[in-house]
């Protein structure tokens, strides 16, 4: 399975990973690399859990690119 993942850099200079398709799945980590790996695993264990509780996986959000001219 593939989802979104919007990563952003924090007051703290902390890499941020939050998944829209899985809402409340956030990790974060000192580098991006660190950030990615962590949201791996918290993708894993949130669909574990769904899983385990009978829970439907959530499908993919359907994006679109906008241009906005100021």
């Amino acid at each position: 399975m593939k989802f979104r993942v919007f990563i952003h850099q924090d007051e703290d200079q902390v890499f941020v990973a939050e998944v829209p398709a899985l809402p409340g799945c956030v990790s974060q980590g000192d580098s991006r690399d660190a950030a990615v790996r962590n949201i791996e695993e918290a993708i894993v264990g949130y669909l574990l859990s769904l899983k385990q509780h009978g829970e439907p996986i959530p499908p993919p959000i359907e994006e679109a690119e906008v241009d906005v001219s100021i």
